[in-house]
């Protein structure tokens, strides 16, 4: 039991799950010519993720698991795949074309010889069984890291609650309209913004929900429980004003223990970086 503890390790990494949309129904009409496709689309994927510095961690069946030591790179390669996936096979029709969808989260993972486990990889297999044929869906800290440095759009799609996961997952789909080099060092978020003729109304309690959906959970419930004290205090009478004290005092406590949460992260992401360095 020691000797498995000792060789168990865990790093903070991105994870790229694809798969094929419609896989058994392709065997099904044609065993050697969908195998044939997917040997050549994964040569294809395999390139492209020593391009942009990442490895195959995993294959089975139709699937495939890579990881990256970064968002960025992981995000660049899984657009990449998809653009040159989708120009394969101009000449086949739409329904036996082979498409693969596409999920990639950033998430704490154990680590045993050359695979990795845990909720990191979970997370990001299930983003892919939710993605479009052909499409590609990130998690929210994927998204933090990227949506400023790629020229491509995203939809925010919420949060999800997903299978043998605990918390609910942020989720975003990522847009390519046009090529890369055509739009160089735009962001392109129209995406997320909500339609123009959405009433305003509906617009601002939309925006805010999501905007507290995002908080820290600390954050969120020193918010929640302020509101409470605020109303008591309202109704025992404005004449002596409380409720500040006790809010300042949890805001005081959660900003110390996300200051020192965040530093041993920030350590082992110095760690994981030096070590891929090495």
């Amino acid at each position: 039991m020691s000797d498995m503890t000792d060789k168990l390790k865990r790093r903070l990494t991105t994870v790229l799950c694809a798969d094929v949309e419609g896989y058994s129904r392709l065997m099904e009409t044609d065993e050697a010519g969908t195998l044939e496709t997917l040997r050549r689309y994964r040569t294809a994927m395999a390139a492209l993720i020593e391009r942009h510095d990442g490895r195959i961690v995993n294959t089975w069946g139709d699937a495939v698991i890579a990881e990256f030591a970064s968002v960025v790179e992981a995000v660049q390669c899984a657009i990449e795949t998809q653009q040159e996936l989708a120009a394969q096979d101009p000449h086949l029709p739409e329904a036996q074309r082979m498409r693969f969808r596409i999920g990639i989260n950033l998430g704490d993972v154990m680590v045993d010889g050359s695979d990795i486990y845990g909720d990191g990889v979970n997370i990001a297999a299930r983003l892919q069984e939710l993605a479009d044929p052909g499409g590609i869906l990130i998690s929210g800290p994927v998204y933090d890291q990227v949506h400023n440095k790629l020229s491509v759009g995203f939809d925010y799609l919420g949060r999800q609650q997903m299978k043998n996961v605990a918390a609910p997952v942020t989720s975003y789909r990522v847009t390519v309209n046009g090529t890369m080099e055509e739009r160089p060092g735009i962001v392109n978020e129209v995406a997320t913004q909500p339609a123009s003729d959405e009433h305003p109304l509906k617009r601002g309690v939309r925006s805010s929900s999501d905007w507290f959906a995002n908080l820290p959970r600390p954050v969120a419930a020193v918010l929640v429980i302020s509101g409470f004290l605020f109303l008591i205090n309202a109704f025992s009478g404005l004449h002596e004003i409380w409720f500040h004290w006790p809010t300042t005092a949890m805001l005081l406590i959660v900003g110390l223990w996300m200051v020192f949460r965040r530093k041993p992260t920030q350590e082992r992401q110095e760690q994981h970086r030096t070590g891929r360095r090495e």
